[in-house]
This record gives structure tokens, C-alpha cells and sequence, in this order.
């Protein structure tokens, strides 16, 4: 049907944004939406574009998980911790490495490497890297496997050859903007971020286009709304019981002076996009520097979830978890969209586990805030969440900012490195819960006056971390949670924290790694009904994810010991206090598992 340009204007007139959203239905991106619709691929790191980490394979099941068996093993030749997952496109798979960062293109036939990328990249950037050399995974559409190396470079390589086909540079290592997260692919862009907020890096959201990676749009986390990407009048927030737009200089207001240009909200998390809405999801990370008291105000938009339109890049809404972050709870973990009923009402949400300890059900259209309830209950720095203003309401005998520099706050729930940290959690949609990993952490905070010298950490705080008190005496659950009510269905105790990705699957079971190098599944409608466990080589960090191959189902995780809770073996620190914190609340972990770097698959028997 042909259209007059009049015709179109008087469409456009009666039907208004309806006809204008037409084209954001269209497609995400043809390519990976193809690749997800095979069953037999795990197409993105997260499985799918919502991030649920969901399989509808179903040859192994809860009557037979117990008897798979080691299909296959492979080496990446990098010891440091491991997380993200490959991804399996048409019988090839593609995997990274942490630092420096090798990609391998394995044919799945025989295994055999077809071919290998190994950039050349300074080991000054090692240092410069927070909390391990970790690289979260690759991405992959029209035959371009897309990596975004440590050292701040994007590169996309060609997916028969591994040859580069474009690269560019995302951010200046020798300030301290380094990469660890794994680019997305939405629509015609690739969707990157940066890692630093320790180093007082300017955190921001980045897309270049596919074709030949030049630069589209870029949203900073804090600063002037320009360069924010946020339209005072039409950005909206959750204010006083309802959504109201941010105003102008929203953030600049929040920020003392000039600190807003090292005030962190770096982006190193995940990722999810729903194509009917054109938006994108994510968290920024904590403010810099860790010491509250030398960055008064809310500091905004730090610590925030967004809502972004992947054409332009401009922030449909806007919701900060933590305002004033007193205690480094970043908000980059995972958003998950599902279709749910919330109160009773059919809603299109997202719901996101902050590391502050509390999970969030968010409408996803709007941005209205719907639930806010611990999924930890030992969290005491804050009592709720007022629903009205959307504030925690904070706990000041754990407030480092009243107790002020020098002084060590005690026992505070959760440490810094959150009831959950980047690790992401599943849903799935045949019991509509959402499954997550968590840490069971308590610490103690001492923060202290430090000066920003670009390229040099910027923290400020010691930390110390333990076990929570009076609990399990474990450091971590494997929980079952219901984002409509914001409750703990079950919870099952593990010694250490899940810091493995979680994988749910329609033959019934959920899986995920543990610390010590555990593989389990669980009967996903009895999380306490352990079905399978094998001993994998390493500590598991990496996230569970399952593909098809010849008619037969595989199961596979990374195991390689590191990240925050490993940093002690993988970078060899032995101070409690080192690794902010972590190397004293871990050190049994040497007693169970030892360095590594490899890919487990299994299988059922033939």
C-alpha cells in the first residue's frame, strides 16, 4: 500500500506515537533474533535479549541430570578468574579468556580450534583493573563476534577467520577506564561500558554501530544533562508517589562543584533490551570515592537504573536504588524483563537484585517503582524502602557518613560486594520465579580522606568482611524468589557465595556453580532437592549455560577461581584487608580449590 506524505501526516495526526513506534517493532536485531529462536544455540550471554537465562531444551530433566557425565573439557590457557559463559552459534562456539583476553572459535564436531585472537595488550592495564582480570563474554550477529577488551578496546573480529574486521578505542586505561563487561547487541549497535569508579573514572553507556563501529551516541552516568543524554522535561523519575520529570541539572545538583567529573556510575554489568519498547536496561555503578563524606549529596545518577532508547541513546526514566552510596552497593547487576502479574495486575516488568540487598520490581514501560523487599534478611543498614519517595530508610548506627572518616562502622549487611554481585540470577517462566545467587556477607568500614590523582585508585574506605552472624554460618544462598510479592520462596545455605550465573531449563531443573568448584543442579520447584554435583577443577564464577548439538544436549560452565570473592589466589594478596576486603572474608577458599582456567561440558550418556 503506498502512502502520500499527506496521508502519512494525517496518520501520524489521529493514531500519534502508535504509528511512530512501528519501526522499533520491527526488529531487535534479525540476525540474533534468529540465532535465539534456534533452541540449539546460546546465542547471547544471557540466552535472550530480556537477560531470564532460559533454556526450552528439555532432553535432560529431573528424572535423568543425575547421570550426565564429562562430554568434554577445554583449556584457555589463562589461569585468574573466569566468569561470563561461550556463546554457541550453528554448531561453532566462541570463547574469551580473562586478560589477555584470547578469543576461541571451536568447532563443536571435534572440538577443534578453527581459529584463535590473542591481542597484544600492555600488562600496565592489569593493575589498573579493580577486582581480577575478569572479561564477562563475547557477543555475536552478521558474522562479527564482538569482544570488548580489558585495555578499553572494542574490537569485532570476523567469525570464520578472527580477523579484525573494525576496532576503537572505548576509554583511556591510563586513567584507570578499563573493560571487563560484555558487549550487547541491540538493533544495529553494539552496546559497551566502562569499569573504574575506583579509579574515579566517569562512568557512561556507550553504542557504535555495528557495521563499522563508529561511535553512535554515549550517555554519561553523572554530570550536565547534554551529556547525560537526559531531557529535563522528559526523562522521568519516581517522585512522591509517581513519575515526575528530573527537572534540570538533576545530577549537577547532587554533586559538590566539579566532583561530579570523577563521580564514577561506571557501567561494567549487564545489559537487556525489550525491542517493543526500543529500550534498553542497565545499573551505574557507586560513586567516587568510597569516603561519603568528601562528596556530599545525593550524587546522582549514580547508583541508578536506566532506561534508554537504543536509536538515540536519550533516558526514557530514570531510578536511583541508593542515593548518597555510603557503602559501595554499585548498582550494575542484571535487569530482568518479565511478563508477570504484580499485585494482581498483568505487568510488563523488570526486576533487578541491587547489591544494597534489596530486589526491585520496576514497570518497565513507565519506570514506576512496584516492589522494593530484602532477599537477604541479615540487611540492616536500611530498614525499607519508603514506597512513596522510594528512598531506603537508613539505619545510622550503620551509616559510615555520620560515623565519618576514620571511624570503623561494624557490621554492616551486605559488604560491598552486595547480597549479590554481577553474578545474574534466572527466571523462568513455567513457575514464574526468579532464581539468584547471593552472597551472605557482613563487614566492617573504615573510610579515610583520599586526594584524586588521575590514573591512581581513588577509594578511600578499608574494608573488612566475615560471614553473616547468627545466620547459617555459610557465606552464601541459592534463593527462590517471587518478584510480585517480594519474597524468599526457599533458600538453600552453601559455605561460600553463588557466584555463578544461573541457568533454569524446561526439563525442569536450575544450575549453578559454587566457589569451591561444584556444579549442581536442583529440581527448580525444590531448590533444596539436589539432583546432580560434580567437582569441577576450579572455583566456578562463571555463568551456567546449556546448547544443543546433533540432537544431543550439553551443559557446560567456566571454573577458574577469581573475581572480587577470589582475588586472594588469583592475584596471590594475603593481607585480610587487601582486595578491599576480600582476602580476609575468603581464605578458606584455598582450602577447597586451587587456580584454573577451563570450559566443563557435560552430557547424558549415549
Amino acid at each position: 500500500m503506498r502512502v502520500s506524505r499527506q496521508s502519512s501526516a494525517r496518520l501520524v495526526r489521529q493514531f500519534g506515537l502508535a504509528l511512530l513506534a512501528v519501526p522499533a517493532l520491527a526488529l531487535a536485531n534479525a540476525d540474533v533474533e534468529k540465532n535465539i529462536a534456534n533452541t540449539g544455540n546460546w546465542a547471547m550471554q544471557a540466552g535472550d535479549m530480556y537477560n531470564q537465562r532460559y533454556s526450552q531444551l528439555k532432553q535432560i530433566n529431573t528424572s535423568n541430570v543425575g547421570k550426565m557425565q564429562v562430554a568434554w573439557t577445554f583449556s584457555t590457557g589463562v589461569l585468574r578468574g573466569h566468569e561470563g559463559s561461550p556463546l554457541v552459534i550453528d554448531g561453532m562456539m566462541y570463547m574469551t579468556s580473562p586478560f589477555p583476553n584470547k578469543v576461541y572459535a571451536v568447532n563443536l564436531d571435534n572440538q577443534q580450534i578453527v581459529w584463535k585472537y590473542e591481542p597484544k595488550q600492555d600488562p600496565a592495564v592489569i593493575p589498573q583493573m579493580c577486582c581480577d582480570t575478569v572479561n564477562r563474554g563475547v557477543a555475536y550477529a552478521e558474522g562479527k563476534v564482538i569482544l570488548q577488551q580489558a585495555d578499553s578496546t572494542l574490537v569485532a573480529l570476523d567469525s570464520k577467520t578472527g580477523k579484525v574486521v573494525w576496532s576503537v578505542k572505548n576509554g583511556d586505561p591510563k586513567l584507570g577506564a578499563v573493560n571487563t563487561n560484555a558487549p550487547h547487541i541491540f538493533k544495529d549497535k553494539v552496546i559497551t561500558g566502562i569499569s573504574g569508579g575506583e579509579w574515579g573514572v566517569r562512568g557512561f553507556i556507550a553504542a557504535y554501530n555495528l557495521s563499522d563501529g563508529k561511535l553512535a551516541w554515549k550517555g554519561y552516568s553523572v554530570g550536565p544533562d547534554a551529556e547525560m543524554l537526559i531531557d529535563p522535561a522528559k526523562t522521568m523519575t519516581w517522585t512522591d508517589g509517581k513519575m515526575a520529570p528530573v527537572g534540570a541539572d538533576s545530577s549537577l545538583k547532587t554533586w559538590k562543584g566539579d566532583q561530579w567529573k570523577t563521580g564514577g556510575g561506571t557501567t561494567w554489568g549487564w545489559y537487556s533490551y525489550d525491542k517493543a519498547l526500543n529500550l534498553m536496561y542497565y545499573g551505574t555503578g557507586n560513586p567516587s570515592t568510597w569516603n561519603p563524606a568528601q562528596r556530599p549529596g545525593d550524587n546522582k545518577w549514580s547508583m541508578t537504573i536506566f532506561a534508554r532508547d537504543v536509536d538515540t541513546g536519550m533516558a526514557k526514566w530514570v531510578y536511583q536504588m541508593t542515593p548518597y552510596d555510603e557503602w559501595d552497593f554499585d548498582g550494575i547487576n542484571e535487569m530482568i524483563l518479565a511478563d508477570i502479574d504484580v499485585k494482581g495486575k498483568p505487568t510488563k516488568a523488570l526486576v533487578h537484585f541491587d547489591r544494597n540487598g534489596f530486589a526491585y520490581t520496576m514497570d518497565r514501560v513507565t519506570g514506576a517503582l512496584l516492589v522494593a523487599e530484602k532477599y537477604d534478611p541479615q540487611v540492616n543498614w536500611a530498614t525499607h524502602v519508603d514506597m512513596k519517595t522510594g528512598r531506603p530508610q537508613v539505619v545510622a548506627k550503620y551509616s559510615t557518613a555520620k560515623g565519618g572518616p576514620d571511624v570503623n562502622t561494624k557490621g554492616i549487611c551486605p559488604a560491598a560486594l552486595g547480597s549479590k554481585d554481577q553474578q545474574p540470577a534466572s527466571f523462568d517462566p513455567e513457575t514464574k520465579l526468579f532464581y539468584v545467587p547471593t552472597n551472605h556477607v557482613c563487614m566492617d568500614y573504615e573510610p579515610f580522606k583520599v586526594e584524586y590523582t588521575a590514573g591512581q585508585p581513588y577509594v578511600g574506605a578499608t574494608l573488612s568482611m566475615f560471614p553473616a552472624p547468627g545466620s547459617h554460618g555459610g557465606m552464601g544462598n541459592y534463593i527462590t524468589w517471587n518478584a510480585s510479592t517480594g519474597k524468599i520462596v526457599q533458600s538453600h545455605a552453601e559455605k561460600f557465595s553463588v557466584w555463578s550465573g544461573a541457568l533454569n531449563t524446561a526439563g525442569g531443573i536450575s544450575c549453578y556453580g559454587t566457589l569451591e568448584g561444584y556444579l549442581k543442579c536442583v529440581d527448580k520447584k525444590d531448590i533444596n532437592k539436589e539432583l546432580f554435583k560434580f567437582k569441577t577443577p576450579s572455583g566456578i564464577i562463571g555463568n551456567v549455560f546449556s546448547y544443543m548439538h546433533k540432537g544431543k544436549q550439553y551443559i557446560g560452565v567456566f571454573s577458574g577461581i577469581g573475581g572480587w570473592a577470589g582475588i586472594g589466589m588469583a592475584a596471590g594478596l594475603e593481607k585480610d584487608q587487601d582486595g578491599l576486603g576480600a582476602v580476609g572474608g575468603y581464605r578458606d577458599l584455598a582450602k577447597y580449590t586451587e587456580l584454573g582456567g577451563s570450559l566443563t561440558v557435560f552430557a547424558l550418556p549415549n
